[in-house]
C-alpha cells in the first residue's frame, strides 16, 4: 500500500483529500501545515511515497516543505495543490519548483486520484531493487 502525506492549512480541504485518497486505497498521513508535516515525516518509520502539499500556507510554504522533505526522502514524489496561479506566487514571494505537477483548486476527486495514480505508477525505466539488470540473452537471439 502506498503512503501519501497530505498537507494543507485548510481543515476542510485536508479532510476531503484524506477521505478521497483513503477510499482509493492509499494510506494517508495528514498535517495542518509545513512544520507539522516535517515533524510527522521524522517520526513516521515507514515509507512515504508522495507528498501532496498546498503551496501557500502560513509559516513554511509548500515548496520550502518539499525541498526539506526531498532532502530526507529523495525517492518520494511531490504534488502541489493550490488555488493560486503562477502570477500569484510572485506576489507571495514563493518560488515554485518547475517540473513539480500542480493540481489547481478546485479540482475534482477523479482528477486528484488520476494524478496521484499517475505519479505513483512504476516507471518503465526503473531498475530492479539493488540496481541489477537482467543481462541474460534469450536463446532465440543467440
Amino acid at each position: 500500500m502506498k503512503t501519501i502525506l497530505v498537507v494543507d492549512d485548510e481543515e476542510a480541504m485536508l479532510s476531503l483529500v484524506r477521505d478521497a485518497l483513503t477510499l482509493a486505497g492509499y494510506e494517508v498521513l495528514e498535517a495542518a501545515g509545513g512544520a507539522a508535516a516535517l515533524e510527522l515525516e521524522q517520526t513516521h518509520t515507514g515509507t512515504i511515497d508522495l507528498l501532496l502539499t498546498d503551496i501557500v500556507m502560513p509559516g513554511l510554504s509548500g515548496p520550502d516543505l518539499a525541498r526539506k522533505f526531498a532532502a530526507r526522502r529523495p525517492r518520494a514524489r511531490v504534488l502541489y495543490m493550490s488555488a493560486f496561479n503562477v502570477v500569484d506566487f510572485a506576489h507571495h514571494t514563493i518560488s515554485v519548483d518547475l517540473g513539480v505537477p500542480i493540481l489547481t483548486k478546485p479540482f475534482t476527486l477523479d482528477a486528484l486520484e488520476r494524478k496521484v495514480r499517475e505519479l505513483l505508477a512504476p516507471s518503465p525505466f526503473a531498475r530492479p531493487a539493488g540496481g541489477q539488470t537482467d543481462t541474460t540473452i534469450p536463446k532465440e537471439t543467440r
